[in-house]
C-alpha cells in the first residue's frame, strides 16, 4: 500500500507541524494527493527528496508554514522547576515522559521523538529542548528512530485504546447492577 510505504520513510515524531494527526494521517493524504509533500520539518530536505522520488513529483522546498528543518530535539524537564502536575503526559505520543501526579517528571532520551507537544501543556514552563549530538536524519540514525518512535507510538495508541476500552466496560457494568439494584 502506498500510504506505508510512504510512511515508513517519515521520521515518525507525530509532531503534527504538517497539520495532520500524526505521521500515519500525513501519509494518506499523501498517498492520495491530498497534501503537499513538503510539510515535514523533522524529515527536512532528505525526507522531501525521498517522498518526491517515490510519489513522482517535483521536490518542493520545506513548507515554512510547518516550521523550520533543524537538529534532532529531545526534551529536558527542569526537575527543580517540575510541580508534577502530569499535563505533559498526556501530549507525548511516545510515552517518553515519566513520573506521577505531584512529583518530579522525567523524559526517557531515547524514547523522545522531539515532537515539542510538550511544551505548551507546562504551566510552569519547567520543559526545554535541547538539540541531540547526532544529525538529525544521516542514513544510519533516522531509520533505527523513526522504527522505535512509531513502535512507541502504536504500543501508546493500543493501552490509551484498552484503558478507553475498560472504563467502558466497567461503566457498562456499573450500570447493568445499578438497573438489577433497581428492579
Amino acid at each position: 500500500m502506498l500510504a506505508e510505504r510512504i510512511d515508513a520513510l517519515l521520521p515518525q515524531t507525530q509532531c503534527r507541524r504538517c497539520g495532520f494527526d500524526g505521521c500515519r494521517p500525513y501519509a494518506e493524504a499523501l498517498a492520495h494527493g491530498e497534501s503537499a509533500l513538503n510539510r515535514c520539518p523533522p524529515g527536512g530536505r532528505a525526507v522531501i527528496a525521498q517522498l518526491a522520488a517515490l510519489l513522482g513529483r517535483p521536490e518542493l522546498p520545506l513548507d515554512s508554514d510547518c516550521g523550520q528543518e533543524g537538529p534532532q530535539l529531545m526534551a529536558v524537564i527542569d526537575e527543580q522547576v517540575c510541580i508534577g502536575c502530569a499535563r505533559c503526559l498526556d501530549d507525548c505520543p511516545t510515552d517518553a515522559i515519566v513520573g506521577a501526579r505531584k512529583r518530579m517528571h522525567s523524559v526517557i532520551a531515547e524514547d523522545c521523538s522531539g515532537c515539542e507537544l510538550c511544551l505548551p501543556s507546562c504551566p510552569v514552563d519547567c520543559i526545554h529542548m535541547v538539540a541531540l549530538a547526532t544529525p538529525p536524519h544521516s542514513a544510519p540514525q533516522r531509520e533505527p528512530r523513526a522504527v522505535r518512535y512509531r513502535r512507541l507510538y502504536d504500543s501508546r495508541r493500543a493501552r490509551l485504546a484498552r484503558s478507553q476500552a475498560d472504563r467502558r466496560d466497567a461503566l457498562r457494568a456499573s450500570l447493568a447492577q445499578d438497573g438489577a439494584s433497581a428492579d
